[in-house]
């Protein structure tokens, strides 16, 4: 309830170890120079990031139409995409949560129970921060792995694909058992259309996009054949993205390392 602040006073009494002032230029110069690689990396993920963004608005439909600008060579003339519901290419069921009071569903939990601070940026879900026994499976709602989970609750429209056989809450839609739909496609469609999502869902109070509106959401859908073109595509850059993306998390730690070492801790 408080804010947390220095005085003036306590400012101007602080004291901090000093070096020589060639020294100071010398580890001034050591990290600028560092920080200069950080910037360089930082925007060359941003231009990765905004070329997916771009390359997805052109091999995906525009809203209200069927046909996308950009398509494969194979599948120029294959016709425009048909419209489907979401509840035609899938099951769809919504996650519960186990009775936090038996201790027995969480304890020595080895299923994957996925929430929704579960689903970052990443594509694929293969672990959780909390795990169900196999009472607790049992008690929770079984999804396959391979599904898709959509958040559906507050968060509206963060979806990933778990890739090993789990549960998930009720803040969160289950899309399996695809027919004639590929997962990886699927992921990408509804990471293009998270705005449709948005709209779709209530505005008053929390946003809730519920499992019936959600099913019957529709999309163009191409063949299956060219979801698939379309996946391996986008995969493929978001693999480029994740690699540049962790070169810069290490040049930060770098940095962070460097500093503990070249500035003394924690003098009185």
């Amino acid at each position: 309830t408080t804010v947390k602040h220095l005085s003036h006073t306590t400012v101007e009494k602080t004291k901090w170890p000093i070096p020589i002032f060639h020294e100071q230029q010398k580890i001034a110069h050591c990290l600028s120079s560092l920080d200069e690689v950080i910037g360089l990396q930082a925007k060359k993920v941003q231009a990765l990031k905004q070329h997916k963004k771009g390359l997805m608005q052109q091999l995906f439909p525009a809203e209200g139409e069927t046909t996308p600008r950009l398509r494969f060579p194979d599948f120029r003339e294959a016709g425009a995409w048909e419209v489907k519901r979401l509840a035609e290419i899938g099951e769809i069921v919504t996650g519960t949560t186990p009775s936090t009071k038996k201790a027995e569903y969480y304890e020595d939990g080895i299923h994957l129970w996925v929430t929704p601070t579960d689903i970052g940026e990443e594509k694929d879900i293969t672990e959780t921060k909390i795990k169900l026994s196999e009472e607790g499976l049992q008690a929770g709602r079984f999804v396959p792995r391979n599904s898709l989970l959509v958040t559906c609750i507050a968060s509206i429209g963060k979806n990933a694909i778990l890739r090993m056989d789990g549960s998930c809450n009720q803040q969160i839609n289950a899309i399996t058992r695809f027919q004639g739909a590929c997962v990886d496609f699927l992921y990408y469609l509804i990471e293009r259309n998270t705005p449709v999502l948005l709209n779709t869902a209530g505005q008053g109070g929390m946003a809730i996009l519920n499992k019936n509106d959600f099913s019957n959401l529709r999309f163009p859908f191409p063949a299956l054949r060219e979801q698939q073109k379309i996946a391996h595509c986008l995969s493929s850059l978001d693999d480029v993205i994740g690699l540049e993306s962790h070169k810069l998390d290490a040049l930060k730690n770098l940095k962070k390392g460097l500093m503990q070492q070249l500035f003394p801790q924690d003098v009185a």
